[in-house]
């Protein structure tokens, strides 16, 4: 009972979640991509406690790993994708002569 209520929400929060970021304007995306790294950010807290368990089955660990990583590489191009928008959006100084 208890997984069947998991995937429950599981699968309504990706509907909902695709259905909000599908309708949002382009001008708003740099701000939604700030949200989602502090969501990575704390989804990466989340694998160290799990995966720094010491009483944990190897499986989990293992799992906790990975999700270290995934969440990690997410978090640090998350970061890189925003930085490289906001300087597009900066006004270029001309080049001096």
């Amino acid at each position: 009972m208890n997984y069947e209520f998991g995937l429950y929400v599981f699968m309504l929060a990706a509907f909902v979640g695709f259905e909000m970021i599908r309708k949002v304007s382009p001008l708003l995306h740099t701000p939604l991509m700030s949200l989602t790294n502090a969501i990575a950010s704390i989804s990466v807290v989340g694998a160290i406690l799990i995966s720094g368990a010491g009483d944990s089955p190897t499986l989990s660990r293992v799992l906790g790993f990975i999700a270290v990583v995934s969440a990690t590489t997410n978090l640090v191009s998350g970061y890189l994708i925003t930085d490289r928008m906001l300087k597009m959006f900066k006004k270029r100084e001309p080049a001096q002569k």
